[in-house]
């Protein structure tokens, strides 16, 4: 197996004789290599080359050096594509106008970055696990494309046009060139991540991250009581690769024995019971997402050991590292809604779905957010068939949410009854939404498709519409009309309360 990917491995061939032992993939076997050397590297560039010994170019020129190696290790001459891409977005900021400079930026990263995965699997055939170059470049995608959208907030508008996230998040300068290779192309993240506000990462550079600027969702007390120190991230890391090594284990112990292709094989559909199937589907997907735990939670842990992603102090004091956390594992586990599953998976991506295209799209952004994930994650067909159903399972979530969930929170019991059903529908249709993303092709899906006669789908139109819900924008006046209302409400009874006072005054008078 290892003999055969040897030459379709781009990267370094350093470590084939190790990937012949352990019997994996060159290309998998460079990814954790790199990243098991980054994280040596990041103790290191937090202990000697502190903020306080150093300046901030010297940490941008290291940790641009370190990424650029690693990218070279890992997909040889194909990790230009990482300064090709970054050089051409750079360009279109520099010398296109402020006002559209966003848009313009967003074009082209977004379509370097597509013309990159149709070479990359229709022309030249790497397939999915192969050398794939173009998974740092959906992350520097990301970024650059966050940072245009930041400039031209931080440059063109007052600071009444903007949230108050977009205002954190504003950028009043325009980045320098070492600036800008250093956000994108950094050794913490080159290779898997996650993405971070360029504010975030220049705050970790110039060490001012544990200011209460970065704490927004911790105590201010506690903030006050802290903020002078600066906390050890020793114990964070710890836990976190202890998780690593526990999702890697389930991952190659689970794996194999529970494919998803197993799922649409015509024997076992036509033998297995409907009810069994949908365990069967539900626990090969659980097989399936360690995988995900192990790289993003090993990238977390890098960036952690660098000193990068405090975000304040829980009430007891301790410090918080969770501040580009991609994932909450037991949050995704337990989750009880379509909703809940999403916030807390592949968490930093949600936050530039929502920054880039949520909040700025006039027409119908659900759509357009999901429809912008499925270009953004590559050109298998499997991937618009995941979105496209993602649509409909969200808008049905959403009016079941609306329109069933306040009945059952009038007790803690119907509440615990409601939160067990929602956990056990929101686990089948994750599972079911997401088979296409893992079988890629049009024709293994529709197969599993058909093989559930499309139950879901119906399910989730019949109850769109029947259980119609207030678009997002409706409920946001509704809430300003009732906060207005409330306004007026209070300002009557006040001048109604100083009439009275006025009128006994003058009685007693």
């Amino acid at each position: 197996m290892a003999t055969q990917t040897t030459a379709s491995c781009t990267g370094s061939t350093l470590l084939q004789p190790i990937s012949e032992i352990i019997n994996l993939p060159l290309d998998q076997v460079n990814f954790v290599a790199c990243q098991l050397f980054a994280l040596l590297m990041a103790v290191w560039f937090r202990l000697y080359l502190h903020p306080s010994k150093t300046s901030p170019f010297i940490r941008h020129v290291v940790a641009t050096l370190l990424g650029f190696y690693l990218a070279l290790f890992c997909f040889g001459w194909y990790s230009l594509h990482f300064l090709v891409q970054s050089g051409l977005s750079y360009s279109v900021m520099v010398f296109a106008g402020l006002e559209h400079m966003h848009k313009y930026c967003f074009i082209v990263t977004l379509g370097y970055l597509i013309l990159c995965q149709i070479t990359r699997v229709y022309v030249f055939d790497y397939g999915m696990y192969s050398a794939d170059f173009t998974g740092p470049m959906m992350v520097i995608t990301q970024k650059i494309t966050s940072l245009a959208f930041e400039i031209h907030d931080g440059l063109t508008k007052r600071e009444g046009q903007l949230t108050p996230s977009q205002k954190y998040l504003a950028i009043s300068r325009m980045p320098s060139l070492l600036e800008y290779l250093s956000y994108n192309c950094n050794f913490m993240g080159i290779l898997a991540g996650p993405t971070c506000s360029y504010n975030d990462y220049m705050a970790f550079i110039e060490g001012t991250c544990y200011q209460p600027r970065h704490q927004e969702n911790a105590n201010g007390k506690e903030n006050g009581k802290y903020k002078q120190s600066e906390p050890s991230p020793k114990n964070d890391v710890i836990s976190k690769l202890c998780t690593c090594a526990i999702s890697l284990a389930i991952y190659l112990s689970l794996c194999k024995l529970l494919p998803v292709e197993h799922s649409i094989d015509d024997d076992f559909v036509s033998s297995t019971p409907f009810h069994l199937q949908i365990i069967y589907l539900y626990l090969a997907m659980l097989a399936l997402r360690p995988k995900y735990y192990f790289v993003w939670t090993l990238a977390d842990a890098i960036n952690n050991a660098a000193g990068f992603g405090f975000n304040g102090y829980n009430k007891d004091g301790s410090p918080r590292w969770d501040l580009i956390s991609n994932l909450r594992i037991l949050d995704i586990e337990f989750a009880t809604s379509f909703k809940m599953f999403l916030d807390n998976w592949n968490i930093q991506t949600a936050l530039w779905l929502k920054r880039v295209c949520y909040e700025r799209c006039h027409i119908n952004p659900t759509a357009a957010t999901f429809l912008l994930s499925a270009m953004w994650h590559g050109v298998y067909p499997g991937y618009y068939l995941t979105f496209l159903t993602g649509i409909v399972m969200t808008m049905a979530a959403r009016a079941v949410r609306h329109n069933i969930r306040p009945y059952f929170l009038v007790s803690d019991s119907y509440k615990c009854i409601y939160d067990v059903i929602t956990w056990a529908c929101t686990q089948v249709a994750i599972s079911y939404t997401v088979v296409p993303f893992v079988l890629l092709a049009v024709g293994p899906s529709l197969k599993f498709y058909r093989s559930w006669c499309f139950c879901l789908h119906l399910l989730c139109l019949l109850v769109v519409l029947a259980l119609p819900v207030k678009s997002r924008r409706g409920q946001v006046k509704e809430q300003q009309d009732g906060l207005q209302k409330d306004s007026l409400q209070d300002n009557q009874t006040e001048h109604n309360s100083t009439d009275n006072n006025c009128n006994q005054k003058d009685k007693a008078t």
